[in-house]
């Protein structure tokens, strides 16, 4: 009898030895779970969300730009699709450009001899990226494989006007996504010469085009989400890229680079004015291609 009160008493001791570290456990589980989480953490959690949101409207914007429409492939006897790529260990070059057939008109030979031997100048590009290899002292950047691309829209407008957007993209050492640039330029068919903002619109009109171009830009900020970041275009940005306008049909499209209009996660590169709205400012003349389409739309 005696040992038995023993072997009970040893066996009770050890159950209130189990037991007890069971509830020590859960009480510690459960303040576990009540800790909030690191001020620090929650705000990285935050900032990877915003710049994840970013990342996506970035694309969403430059996909957007790389497959809207031009007439290419409805004028196939005037426009000549070019390319020309070139792989290096320290530079790629990836060039899209346009060529107008010299057969159908001699003048077509001024359009393409600024293209290939001043705007899409091979040579010329290899230099420039070679001095900037030189001059950058950074260990990073020298290594740092550089990407040249420029691809491009192009409008037939009718049979006075090609309308032709260059897109360039731009990497920079670290960046998720390449920085777009533009530059437009408008070709005469029948005179075989570029035309300026002078020659479609009004002499000393540009606060006017702009005043109407800032009406439409904040009209879209207000209207629509996409644009809640964007702002009006400076005096000075305009006049620096007032020539920056392609026609397409009865809208004049005017481009601006990244972070001039709007910044790269929103809004769009582009703000389109319908002839429609550009009445006053248009200039009154027979060389003017857009006199035409006005006359043609109001018809």
């Amino acid at each position: 009898m005696k040992y038995a009160y023993i072997i009970l008493l040893i066996f009770l001791f050890s159950s209130c030895k189990i037991d007890n570290p069971k509830v020590e456990l859960q009480d510690i589980e459960k303040s576990e779970e009540a800790l909030p989480l690191p001020k620090d953490s929650v705000q990285a959690n935050e900032k990877d969300i915003k710049d994840l949101g970013k990342s996506l409207s970035i694309e969403f914007k430059q996909k957007e730009l790389i497959e809207k429409k031009d007439q290419r492939s409805a004028y196939q006897k005037l426009i000549i699709d070019k390319r020309y790529v070139e792989e290096h260990k320290d530079y790629k070059i990836n060039f899209k450009y346009p060529l107008l057939n010299e057969s159908l008109k001699r003048t077509h030979v001024n359009f393409n001899n600024f293209i290939t031997n001043y705007y899409v100048n091979i040579k010329t590009t290899i230099s420039e990226i070679k001095i900037n290899k030189m001059l950058c002292d950074s260990v990073t950047a020298a290594n740092f494989r550089e990407e040249r691309f420029i691809d491009y829209k192009i409008y037939v407008v009718n049979d006075q006007l090609v309308s032709v957007l260059f897109y360039k993209e731009n990497f920079y050492s670290g960046a998720m996504h390449p920085s777009y640039s533009f530059d437009a330029f408008n070709f005469d068919l029948n005179r075989g010469v570029f035309m300026n903002f002078e020659d479609f619109f009004n002499q000393g009109s540009e606060e006017e085009v702009l005043n109407i171009l800032n009406r439409k830009i904040t009209s879209n900020i207000q209207d629509s989400n996409m644009y809640y970041d964007c702002w009006e275009v400076s005096s000075s940005d305009f006049f620096a890229s007032k020539n920056n306008f392609v026609i397409n049909d009865d809208v004049v499209e005017f481009y601006f680079d990244d972070c001039v209009m709007c910044p790269s996660h929103t809004g769009s590169y582009s703000i389109e004015l319908p002839l429609v709205e550009l009445l006053s400012v248009l200039k009154k003349s027979n060389s003017n291609p857009l006199v035409f389409n006005v006359k043609s739309d109001r018809n």
